[in-house]
């Protein structure tokens, strides 16, 4: 364990200065399941859309932790109770929420392993380091857990205007270069208020909020559900499904010992044990871009072609439709490519096929964003703005797509 007097500062290229708050912020960041993070992209494949997509889960968790810092000293301000037990464990909670996440983050979080989200890896990472920190993460995981008596305390780590959406939204504007994403955060803080325990933003700041809405739903369809990542993270993920195919069938593949690992076995909640999760822990981009390099060279056509194609950026076409894809379409790219090059069903199913995604910038059904009037009332932001865009974005909005290859692959 790092034992040190001086607690340093990160300079951060959206906030400035960042600080360390105490010793044990200062020992976490240095565990190296954190400083893994520096090593798993923030947003995917979103890089081979927006060049400048290239921070990290680090970057993203450390700035989260700073917009707590200036949540918790706004509310002190305004006469909430927060003590220093309660401010470490939220500290904690938001600086190691994202801890979890696999390779390339949401890309591949079902295919390393089999039904485990990555908010359940990050929990148990936290409870392991509980136990090696004699128990000072209890209030985190409680708050983590959404467990806390204190309702506004797990709000603040997740709800739908937590710090983790304040810090990557404006993070993922910045780095993508899409100015409709960017929001006024500092704003949103500064108007942040607790009633009945519950988080709450003061009137004055509804215009902040409705941007921020309007923000999510730009980000999500002109970035994180772009087409062009879409696909190449759908060819990541096929990459891995016929990798852990031919691997199964007997066929060696070069890769690194924690992926083989993972590639060999099928792991589930159910033998996700402490041994696995110090295999997961040395899991990260580098990994699976080595294996992909090395992969694009084997015998098998479906792996070498996949591999190739997310290497050179030479993707598969991707349409985006409003109405479900049509059988008669399907099925002309679908037998025009296994023809082409003699392949069976299965091996045509990994270069041509469809899906859907679904897009909603507020979850009226999750907790709500209660604005907090002048008269001591709260209603819901939806109600209480004059935009009739945020009852529209209550709605959630379906889009179907298809991918096959271009005319050569």
């Amino acid at each position: 364990m790092i034992k040190s007097n001086k607690l340093k500062i990160f300079n951060d290229p959206i906030y400035g200065f960042i600080s360390i708050p105490n010793l044990l912020i200062f020992n976490l960041i240095a565990e190296p399941c954190f400083q893994r993070l520096r090593r798993i992209s923030q947003m995917g494949m979103t890089y081979l859309v927006y060049p400048g997509a290239h921070h990290t889960r680090f970057h993203h968790a450390l700035g989260s932790m700073h917009l707590m810092q200036h949540a918790i000293q706004v509310l002190r301000l305004k006469s909430i109770q927060i003590s220093e037990e309660e401010e470490e464990g939220l500290l904690c909670a938001i600086l190691l929420h994202d801890i979890g996440h696999g390779p390339f983050s949401h890309a591949m979080e079902h295919s390393i392993v089999d039904e485990v989200s990555h908010e359940q890896i990050s929990l148990l990472f936290m409870e392991q380091l509980n136990e090696k920190y004699k128990g000072r993460l209890a209030t985190a995981i409680s708050i983590f857990k959404g467990l806390h008596p204190r309702r506004f305390l797990n709000q603040l780590v997740s709800s739908q205007l937590d710090m983790d959406r304040m810090d990557y939204l404006k993070r993922d504007s910045f780095y993508t270069g899409v100015a409709e994403g960017n929001i006024n955060s500092e704003r949103l803080l500064t108007m942040l208020n607790v009633l009945n325990d519950n988080l709450v933003v003061e009137e004055k700041a509804i215009y902040s909020v409705e941007k921020f809405l309007m923000a999510r739903r730009f980000m999500y369809w002109q970035v994180y559900l772009h087409k062009t990542g879409l696909v190449a993270e759908q060819l990541l993920i096929k990459i891995l499904k016929r990798a852990k195919e031919l691997i199964g069938l007997g066929q060696q593949l070069p890769c690194s010992n924690a992926l083989r690992f993972f590639m060999e076995n099928k792991i589930n909640k159910d033998n996700f044990g402490n041994d696995t999760l110090d295999l997961f822990a040395r899991l990260d981009d580098v990994d699976i871009l080595s294996a992909i390099k090395s992969w694009q060279d084997h015998d098998d056509f479906v792996l070498s072609h996949l591999c190739a194609m997310v290497i050179n950026r030479r993707l598969l076409h991707i349409k985006l439709k409003n109405n479900p894809i049509s059988e008669m379409k399907f099925n002309k790219h679908f037998t025009a490519f296994k023809n082409q090059y003699n392949l069976s069903d299965k091996e045509a199913s990994y270069f041509v096929f469809s899906g859907e995604i679904m897009n909603r910038a507020y979850n009226t059904e999750c907790q709500n964003i209660n604005i907090l009037r002048s008269n001591a009332k709260v209603v819901d932001v939806a109600k209480a703005s004059d935009q009739l865009n945020l009852k529209a974005l209550s709605k959630t909005v379906t889009k179907y797509y298809i991918c096959y290859p271009k005319a050569s692959i």
